[in-house]
């Protein structure tokens, strides 16, 4: 099997938060690769620096130091404005509590990250209805979150995150909130996404169950992987 050439290449990235008076090291000198159309799952107890390493992949957060380069764009020397623009374009986010707006449809849910985009409206919708196919849910466009279970919320956050055909996903325990079989629908899910569509997904989980599902899994315990 020819080897992929890395979408993710993480050199030397350190982080550190302060609290109050004290310095709190979370990431100490990480470097490694994600190679494209990879499904990672990164594990690791509360406190070990999981969710940070996923929110400095995503440009959400900013390393102190060493480099990160996704797709060949380093977006570690991205300024705040182009790494809003480069986000838009290239991350999908999976959250645990799926982060949708109350007010608005599936169908509107989906549709708001295409806002940022140069598509017409029914070049939208067209993207909308797709993405809402892949998860299953175009019969649902028009409920609202609070008319869907949780599986069918977390679908629809899943199509809102794939509707833009992000570079990469991002899925922060993406199971934490839902019940077994939900859990596994989502999984199951995520596996299509990553076996037909060829999407790299990188995923933060504590559930050794959605860990498997992963081609990789890395362990990170106190801000360094397991060698």
């Amino acid at each position: 099997m020819e080897k992929t050439s890395p979408i993710v290449e993480i050199r030397n990235v350190s982080k550190t938060y302060r609290r109050g008076s004290y310095l709190v090291p979370v990431l100490a000198d990480i470097t490694f690769d994600i190679a494209e159309g990879e499904f990672l799952a990164i594990m690791g107890p509360s406190g070990s620096g999981k969710s940070t390493l996923l929110n400095l992949i995503a440009g959400i957060d900013h390393a102190d130091e060493g480099s990160i380069v996704v797709a060949g764009e380093d977006i570690t020397s991205l300024s705040e404005t182009e790494l809003a623009r480069w986000r838009s374009g290239n991350v999908g986010f999976i959250f645990q509590f799926y982060n949708l707006i109350p007010v608005l449809t599936a169908f509107e849910n989906v549709d708001l990250p295409l806002h940022l985009t140069g598509l017409t409206k029914q070049e939208r919708r067209e993207h909308v209805e797709t993405a809402l196919s892949m998860v299953n849910l175009l019969e649902r466009l028009d409920h609202y979150p609070g008319q869907l279970s949780g599986g069918e919320q977390q679908r629809v956050a899943i199509a809102r995150a794939i509707v833009t055909d992000p570079t990469i996903l991002v899925a922060d325990e993406p199971t934490g909130d839902l019940d077994r079989k939900s859990a596994q629908d989502v999984l199951n899910l995520m596996d299509r996404l990553n076996t037909e569509l060829g999407k790299t997904i990188i995923m933060v989980t504590h559930d050794p169950h959605a860990a498997e599902r992963a081609h990789v899994m890395r362990h990170l315990e106190k801000g360094v992987f397991d060698s």
